[in-house]
């Protein structure tokens, strides 16, 4: 047996000897995210690329879960950790079994480009719903527990790894993403764009980062040696694997023009701080050892790159025997209960005169109209995996009421002004109005689908390059609404986006936001709509009324931006949501400890529901800065209370929390008066 064979050996140990016995090019062969196979040596070929933002994603069967945004909508960490756990189970099945049948290429690896960390600064950006939202702790929160998930807690035998991404300062416009720079002050840079980070490295021991494609202050990040190595090596202790996004050589070479060919780029990737170029094509080897041939690239460069990848493979037990998976475990029950119990918990009530839940509708009769009430993708959500089945929202209502009951009209498309290729303008317009003058209720399914927002060249039918140019609905969706209300019937609205939409609320008796909810979503709304769910989701983004006050898109300043340092055009504030029950908070105390500020509180439901709610917890430092939050989220705890029922909470500020950065982007524990909110509640406690 060589000592790299040996498992007893470390994964540091069975690295370094395993890289001495490999030549120039076999290491060569490895520094793209297609590593070539070196048979000699019995290792395989392997690709870095796969992905699992809400479920092992791209490659046939799996487990989908409701995109990123709406699991933030639930304010609860632990159901992100629930997914990830599920997502290094379904990963390991199908690695395991696709490399028996010689398949080991993309979308087949145990490398997870996923979480997305970044901030949802401005609702115009069209990849928002992958992320957690707009606050740096709660996507810190969200990203260690799904990381914790992925990886579980044994770093040296993990059977899946989970990537941090996009490093850093990245959330459009997506139209420009591959030149754009980006350029902020150092307060905003530590606390907002590095924050989740940082966290997530110290927290979690992440084993991969992807960089963005973004510069800042004019450096590319894929080669941005500063914060690729000062940063995350030097100052945050990151010690595995860094790769890019896909094409970033080709970026310095096309679009920053800071290159004169591939080669060049590929080094200069290397040599600040890459371990893994993540390009296309199978020209990549001989570009990157013309560069070495050049003298651009070291070996000592080339050796470092390929000794974090070795590591982390021998971690992942890439380089042994394959252990025997369970294929039957693969999208089964257990799994896709996990799934339907998020995708209960993540829709967001926004508005309700009472209407829901909807009662003795048994005999009468419900318009379901809209564009997004028969589709599909609304339920995927982009960076998908392939579910058995999926129930949209007609399904579910279908299902709920029967099809005696219920009337469909489409309405209206997306965007387009007509359905039909031969059709005119607004073709479905009158068999929305149709249905609704012979209905007792319309629901109303408006909104988005992933093929309008998302990533530049996936949402390829948006009109701003997967951004969204403007927060109203489009236009040909408020001329359907405008014709539904004509009928004179109670309006429940749906929308489905991953992003805030300047919801008509005024015109409408009940509205719900249901993101982008997974493949039970048609069942979930319908358990919602009829009362056998109640409402608990909440938003993880401000809603706003337009876009008019925000400041440019382009402008990375966090001035006027999220509930943190935004008090204007607000809709809805992050962490609204309405329940068809009430809760009575009271008893609010707290008290100082080593550990940051214990805080308690009583809480009641007062109404006629049982209801489960995700109780957020707030602070505010009076007489602090100004360039200081207007207010912070500091976590939340979910309760599941019947009518009368009261329970007593305690909830600790964490003292990591409780420190804010300065004008040098340095943080300091805040001190003096603190004032804790939760709800209608607030206590002012000092703080030594």
């Amino acid at each position: 047996m060589l000592p790299f064979e040996n498992k007893i050996l470390s994964a540091a140990k069975r690295a370094d000897d395993l890289l001495a016995r490999l030549s120039l090019d076999e290491k060569i062969g490895m520094l793209n995210m297609k590593n070539c196979a070196v048979p000699r040596l019995h290792i395989p070929a392997y690709h870095w690329w796969n992905e699992g933002l809400h479920g092992v994603a791209r490659n046939g069967k799996a487990t989908m879960f409701p995109q990123s945004i709406a699991i933030a909508a639930t304010f609860t960490p632990e159901y992100a950790f629930e997914m990830g756990q599920i997502i290094r189970e379904e990963a390991r099945i199908k690695h395991t079994h696709l490399a028996k049948h010689g398949q080991r290429g993309i979308y087949c690896g145990l490398n997870m480009f996923s979480p997305n960390i970044n901030i949802f600064r401005d609702p115009r950006w069209g990849r928002g719903h992958e992320t957690y939202g707009e606050c740096p702790v709660l996507t810190s929160l969200m990203g260690t527990a799904y990381i914790t998930g992925v990886q579980g807690d044994d770093s040296e035998h993990l059977k899946c790894c989970a990537t941090l991404k996009h490093f850093a300062v990245h959330s459009g416009p997506e139209g420009l993403r591959s030149s754009f720079n980006t350029s902020v002050c150092d307060r905003d840079l530590q606390q907002t764009y590095l924050y989740a980070f940082r966290y997530c490295v110290e927290k979690s021991d992440v084993k991969t980062l992807m960089t963005s494609y973004n510069a800042i202050d004019e450096v590319p990040m894929a080669i941005n040696r500063k914060m690729l190595v000062d940063v995350i090596r030097r100052e945050w202790n990151f010690q595995s694997v860094v790769v890019t996004d896909v094409a970033t050589a080709a970026n310095l070479v096309n679009e920053f023009k800071l290159c004169e060919d591939m080669p060049e780029a590929l080094a200069l990737q290397i040599s600040a701080g890459v371990d893994v170029c993540c390009e296309l094509g199978d020209q990549i080897p001989a570009y990157l050892r013309e560069a070495y041939d050049r003298g651009l690239l070291k070996e000592e460069d080339i050796d470092r790159a390929v000794r974090n990848q070795l590591i982390l493979k021998f971690q992942l037990g890439l380089l042994d025997p394959m252990p025997e998976t369970d294929y039957s475990r693969l999208e089964c029950k257990e799994h896709r209960a996990v799934s339907r119990k998020i995708a209960e918990r993540s829709p967001v009530l926004l508005k309700n005169n009472g209407i829901l839940p909807l009662k003795n509708y048994n005999s009468k009769k419900i318009a379901v109209i809209g564009p997004t009430a028969a589709d599909v993708e609304v339920l995927r959500g982009n960076y998908s995996g392939t579910a058995t089945k999926y129930v949209t929202i007609l399904d579910g209502l279908l299902e709920t009421f029967g099809e005696d009951q219920v009337i469909y009209a489409r309405g209206c498309e997306i965007i387009r002004s007509k359905t039909e290729l031969c059709g005119e303008p607004g073709d479905r317009l009158a068999e929305a109005a149709v249905a609704a003058e012979q209905a007792d209720l319309v629901i109303l399914s408006l909104g988005l689908t992933p093929e309008f927002e998302g990533e530049a060249g996936d949402a390829g039918n948006s009109e701003a390059g997967g951004d969204k140019a403007s927060l109203d609905l489009p236009a040909v969706q408020q001329e359907l609404l405008e014709t539904v209300l004509a009928a004179g019937k109670p309006v429940i609205l749906l929308n489905c986006s991953g992003s805030s939409i300047a919801i008509p609320e005024e015109k409408v008796d009940a509205a719900l936001q249901v993101f982008y909810p997974g493949p039970e979503g048609g069942r979930v709304i319908a358990d919602i709509l009829t009362g056998k769910v109640n409402p608990s989701g909440r938003l993880p983004v401000t809603f706003y009324r337009s876009t008019e006050k925000l400041p440019p898109f382009e402008d990375y300043s966090m001035r006027d931006r999220t509930y943190r340092y935004c008090s204007e055009n607000i809709l809805y504030p992050f962490g609204y949501g309405l329940s068809y029950t009430t809760f009575e908070y009271s008893g609010m105390m707290a008290e100082n400890c080593p550990e940051g500020i214990r805080c308690q509180l009583s809480v009641c439901n007062t109404g006629m529901y049982s209801g489960e709610t995700a109780i957020p917890f707030f602070f505010r430092h009076e007489n602090g800065p100004a360039y200081e939050p207007l207010k912070q989220f500091a976590g939340a705890v979910r309760l599941l209370l019947k009518p009368g029922e009261r329970q007593e909470v305690c909830f600790m500020y964490p003292a990591e929390f409780l420190q804010f950065a300065d004008e040098q982007g340095v943080f300091h524990p805040i001190t003096g008066e603190i004032t804790l909110m939760v709800e209608d509640q607030s206590i002012t406690i000092v703080r030594p």
